[in-house]
């Protein structure tokens, strides 16, 4: 007991010495106190130790699981890292094994692989690759939604078009210009067919639709044309405004969507939808009867509101629905909206092919709902396919490459960027700044759409300060050194300033290829992306495009060469599977010939009574020599190392 109080006493001293800044004294105290401590240890019995085990490394975890304890260590890994991911960081969170390891998560058709087959599996079959940082490469899951900003001409269609080519299923791409057909079609018609949906005629008869998609596909359910009607009005409508615009848009799809559930019901084109929408007066001999025949009410009343109302009311609102079906006046718009159950367009074929559908439009022909109406049947008819899957995932995923989203298709990200990429729909949306998400779809769907992003890539080109802003702030701070000089030089002090880890001039002024990542569970990082160019399949296919006969030439000496190589290496290989078999027998001879040495030295120290058992071996050992016979309890025993006793 005054031993336990001796130490007690010098313990407290140590600490209370140590906080007055006395450093040798506490360590003098320290050392004293070893001795008392020795001496209680070697009294104490060994469950003591292993309670006071358990009970120090309690409070070690609980110290270092503390608020404080982990601010201080991030703060720490903060300054050595400058703010940026390392190495380690990367490999843990964002490499090519972290992204095998949640294979079967992601695609359940992988749970099945060993785990030999899981590590050679291709990564792009689970992950999206967004940049390259030093040696390694950083990687998003599927299942996360990944967005590009960056002004034009920096690089984000050629990174979304090796995007493309590495997804492992369908690909549905948007896009204002015909390089992202022209750089992915050859090799994508290579894993299932390539579509193309051109309601604008963009790019001449090269480049003519080969699907065509009727707008009232799927709207005899009421469901169904809500959100087709939804889509169609959000193509027209631009965030902000204030109530009056939130006002009249919410009307306008009440109206559509009664016209378009009419038309469907009626076996009519949406060129009567049309009709209706300029002369209130045949939709009022027409549609009535059509509504009759559906099942829900409100829509009879939503139609009758809008017929009863007074003319500068059912002005407004033709006014709001009009838009949304001027691509009726476009030729080459009209053509690819066929009367029929979608002209022959099927989501399900287009998964289970693995194809890969180009949507082209432009913000100026007026074919954005259109092309977003499209685009939306598609997702949604993923969605619900996949809610009959697999642990409710499309496996393999669909792809949903947008690139100028805003311009051409204005989906609801706001809610599709929280769901889809759960349903096995990957999202990757491609902007020229954060001020195009504001204008087209409001501050608030904005900020929820950033937060539901797993990967933000924002290369340079960038020239509003608001965005630049936003993104360094995003990025965060790091501690700088400084030193301060006197007037001859000499440094009179060093301290630390906090300063952006990537200013704004800095990220407007990115060189070409290099990015800014800001990845979900990972600090920022600052890397290169390949554009899809200088892939090695993109160039083999341009080289065989340019020079036919020689790449012709180039793949039979390459065969050959493969054949003559098997050739070469198949004795080889013989040979090593022979070594290997003759090393194998050889190892479990020298394992029975151990364990057959083990039973006669067990049997020569006394255990008597027991039966060896004889083992065949191949190729046959040597039998070790019978020991003497020895006497146990006045009887003599002899033991021979091959057979019974």
């Amino acid at each position: 007991m005054n031993l336990f109080l001796v130490l007690v006493v010098l313990v407290v001293a140590a600490g209370v010495l140590w906080r007055r800044g006395s450093a040798a004294y506490a360590l003098l105290c320290v050392l004293l106190a070893g001795f008392p401590a020795w001496a209680l240890l070697r009294q104490l019995p060994w469950w003591a130790y292993l309670i006071a085990a358990v009970v120090g490394a309690a409070v070690g975890w609980h110290h270092l699981s503390r608020s404080a304890a982990l601010v201080t260590r991030w703060s720490g890994q903060s300054r050595r890292k400058a703010g940026v991911a390392s190495t380690l960081d990367v490999l843990r969170h964002a490499s090519a094994r972290a992204m095998r390891r949640r294979a079967a998560t992601v695609r359940p058709s992988l749970a099945e692989l060993g785990r030999w087959a899981r590590w050679r599996l291709p990564v792009v079959e689970v992950a999206i690759e967004l940049c390259r940082t030093g040696w390694l490469t950083v990687w998003s899951p599927i299942e996360d939604v990944v967005m590009i900003f960056g002004g034009p001409r920096t690089g984000k269609t050629g990174w979304l078009a090796g995007r493309i080519l590495d997804a492992p299923g369908a690909v549905l791409v948007t896009s204002t210009r015909t390089d992202l057909y022209e750089l992915c079609a050859p090799l994508r018609a290579r894993r299932g067919p390539v579509y193309v949906f051109n309601p604008v005629g963009l790019g001449g008869k090269a480049f003519a639709s080969t699907i065509t998609f009727d707008p009232l596909t799927g709207c005899t359910d009421p469901v169904a044309a809500s959100e087709r009607a939804t889509d169609m009005i959000a193509a027209v409508s631009r965030a902000g405004g204030g109530g009056d615009r939130e006002f009249w848009n919410g009307q306008a799809r009440r109206v559509l969507t009664a016209l378009l559930h009419a038309a469907a019901l009626g076996g009519k084109s949406i060129h009567e939808v049309g009709r209706w929408v300029a002369n209130a007066d045949e939709a009022a001999r027409e549609v009535p009867g059509f509504l009759r025949r559906s099942g829900t009410q409100a829509f009879e009343q939503d139609l009758a509101q809008f017929l009863g109302t007074n003319t500068n009311t059912r002005t407004s609102i033709t006014s709001t629905v009009a838009p949304a079906l001027g691509w009726l006046n476009h030729p080459d718009a009209a053509r690819s909206a066929k009367t029929g159950a979608g002209g022959g367009f099927d989501v399900e074929r287009l998964l289970a092919e693995r194809a890969t559908v180009f949507l082209l439009g432009g913000e100026e022909t007026q074919t954005g709902p259109l092309v977003c109406a499209l685009t939306g049947h598609i997702a949604r008819e993923a969605r619900r396919l996949a809610a009959g899957s697999a642990k409710g995932r499309l496996d393999p995923n669909l792809t949903l490459a947008l690139d100028e989203a805003a311009l051409i298709s204005p989906v609801p990200l706001e809610s599709w960027t929280a769901d889809m990429g759960g349903r096995g729909v990957t999202i990757i949306a491609a902007f020229q700044s954060r001020a195009q998400l504001l204008a087209r779809w409001g501050e608030h769907n904005t900020a929820t759409i950033l937060n539901n992003c797993g990967a933000v890539l924002v290369f340079g080109g960038t020239r509003d300060r608001d965005d630049l802003q936003f993104w360094s702030t995003l990025a965060g701070e790091r501690d700088e050194p400084t030193l301060t000089t006197d007037m001859h030089g000499r440094v009179a002090s060093r301290t630390t300033r906090r300063v952006p880890v990537l200013p704004a001039a800095q990220l407007a002024n990115l060189p070409a290829g290099r990015v800014m990542l800001i990845r979900r569970g990972l600090a920022p990082v600052i890397g290169r992306v390949q554009m899809a160019w200088q892939r090695r399949d993109v160039r083999l296919l341009a080289f065989q495009i340019a020079h036919p006969a020689l790449a012709d030439r180039l793949g039979r000496w390459s065969a050959s060469t493969r054949r003559g190589w098997a050739y070469l290496t198949g004795p080889l290989v013989a040979g090593l599977q022979w070594t290997h078999s003759a090393a194998r027998r050889r190892w479990r001879a020298v394992g029975a010939g151990f364990a057959r040495a083990l039973r006669w030295v067990l049997g020569s120290t006394g255990q008597t009574g027991a039966r060896h058992v004889p083992v065949d071996l191949d190729p046959p050992t040597v039998e070790l020599p019978a020991p003497a016979a020895h006497t146990s309890n006045g009887h003599s025993h002899a033991h021979t190392t091959g057979g019974a006793p």
